[in-house]
């Protein structure tokens, strides 16, 4: 055999296996988190003013799923579960300081996510993916809480929602981080307007992510991007190109500068040849703050209430999967889902067994994405407020177990989870137990929960026969995780954070006096 015939048969062999690594390579995994972002302010899902006209191609170019759920009615405990694949309850992020109340991240809380739990990220590098977070983290801002310490290899953006602006004397702004150090703190080094609504912070986290996927690309290796910016989530705001442009003023303009930073990421996916190689989700961490609409707060469509509620309006989430050439475009499925689906779809996508020593809600949605299945099996959707199963969804059929907006005090005072959407008897500002004779409704027929199936019907007593042993099993082999969110102490605050010196940014902070958190609702 002459050197050149042996030359040309190593080359084949090697373009051979080199197309066959390509073709089996794990794909990238971007998840776009959106913050108190409705179930109805996307056009696909129809919207009326269709300002949304990148998210509706990225529906008609992939899966719309309209029956898609967070694991909790407000931010943190939502994306505590997304990213460990279990409910709040199991993985800590609940209080018991008082029955079914929803509890979260401020800066005065003492916990975070809690060190046995194992996030997405770090499961991840079993297959050399790099990860990063861009935008709002909320699972603890202490240090062993942060995403460095939790898998992700970089981060930029905020451990805690943009309230403010603070008097640093008494409670400091929230700081901005690039990886495990402050760069500045909002409404100083990274300006927010509160009168006009503009900040620059959307389109600094747009580039921030075309920036790490443009690395990432050059260097072949696969990574997850956790994309999770937080204009929508009140004080909304927008940059200046996008501000006064909405038909649905500053909310809407928010909406309509995320749906041009997904256009703008899907599109260099695209450019760079990785679009058939790289996974996309699109979803909301809860329901649209109807407290604080239609200035601050978005819609909920056809559903009950919104967020801090187990009502349709506070837990049922826009969601969108993009895969070219995986995910068959157009289509609409209607299986029930949830954002800790996502943790073990992820792991699914990059051949990674799940751990095998704990309780995952989560289910790998693959077979469903890829069309190998119209449908999963016929899995319930639990509703959670706190430490209280209120709700369980299976089929088309809703059974309430407890009812609550919030308390008859704060409603006197204006604060309405429920604006305009009484239902007697359901949207209750006292708790209702209704364990003996849950409230039932068909969301096939009855969206709104408005119309209660009778008790005395057939439909209501074939329906609870089926539903009553989900929730029996559920309740029997729960084992709640440690309580993560019961104790706040102002001296935890973000007052002294590493890189604060080089900035001359420290603040001293008072003395450490812990108290029980007290969550209202």
């Amino acid at each position: 055999m002459s050197v050149l015939t042996l030359t040309l048969i190593t080359a084949l062999i090697c373009c051979s296996l080199t197309g066959e690594t390509a073709n089996v390579s794990p794909p990238n995994i971007i998840i776009m988190l959106m913050d108190d972002m409705g179930w109805g302010d996307l056009g696909v899902l129809g919207q009326p003013s269709k300002e949304t006209p990148h998210l509706d191609a990225m529906a008609a170019q992939g899966m719309l799923l309209p029956n898609f759920y967070t694991a909790n009615p407000l931010c943190s405990p939502s994306r505590a579960s997304l990213l460990t694949g279990r409910l709040p309850v199991r993985n800590g992020f609940y209080t018991t300081n008082a029955h079914a109340r929803n509890a979260y991240t401020p800066q005065e809380i003492v916990g975070g996510i809690s060190k046995d739990e194992i996030l997405l990220p770090r499961l991840l590098k079993k297959k050399g993916y790099v990860s990063k977070i861009v935008g709002k983290w909320h699972l603890g801002h202490r240090p062993q809480h942060l995403p460095l310490e939790n898998g992700f290899d970089e981060w930029f953006g905020a451990p805690n929602c943009h309230f403010g602006p603070y008097n640093s004397s008494f409670r400091p702004n929230i700081p901005v981080y690039n990886n495990s150090e402050m760069l500045g703190r909002f409404y100083e080094e990274f300006e927010i307007d509160r009168k006009t609504g503009e900040s620059n912070l959307t389109q600094i986290y747009l580039q921030k992510s075309l920036d790490f996927i443009l690395r990432q690309a050059e260097a072949g290796q696969p990574f997850f991007l956790y994309w999770t910016p937080d204009a929508t989530h009140a004080p909304v705001y927008a940059s200046r190109p996008f501000l006064g442009k909405s038909q649905r003023g500053l909310y809407g303009d928010a909406v309509m500068e995320l749906d041009y930073s997904v256009g703008q990421i899907l599109s260099q996916l695209q450019t760079l040849g990785i679009d058939n190689n790289t996974f996309v989700f699109f979803t909301s961490d809860n329901g649209a703050a109807l407290i604080s609409a239609p200035h601050q707060g978005g819609s909920n469509g056809p559903f009950l209430c919104g967020k801090q509620t187990t009502f349709e309006g506070g837990m049922r989430e826009p969601a969108i999967a993009w895969w070219p050439g995986n995910i068959k475009e157009g289509t609409v499925n209607f299986q029930l889902a949830n954002v800790m689906d996502l943790f073990t779809t992820s792991l699914a996508l990059a051949g990674i067994s799940p751990p095998d020593d704990r309780t995952l809600d989560g289910l790998d949605l693959t077979p469903v994405l890829l069309n190998r299945s119209h449908t999963l099996q016929n899995r319930p959707i639990f509703y959670y407020r706190g430490d209280e199963l209120m709700a369980v969804r299976l089929g088309q059929y809703k059974a309430h177990y407890w009812t609550w907006t919030n308390s008859w005090q704060e409603f006197k005072e204006g604060i309405d989870f429920c604006p305009c959407q009484n239902v007697p008897g359901v949207t209750t500002h006292d708790q209702k137990e209704h364990t003996l004779m849950p409230i039932l409704f068909h969301l096939g027929r009855d969206p709104g929960e408005k119309f209660p199936i009778r008790v005395m019907n057939r439909e209501y007593e074939d329906v609870l026969s089926r539903i009553s042993p989900v929730v029996q099993q559920h309740k029997k082999s729960l084992v709640p995780g440690i309580p993560q969110l019961n104790m706040c102490d102002l001296s935890v605050m973000n007052w002294a954070l590493a890189g604060c010196e080089k900035l001359g940014k420290c603040l001293k902070g008072p003395k450490s006096e812990p108290w029980k958190c007290d969550w209202p609702h």
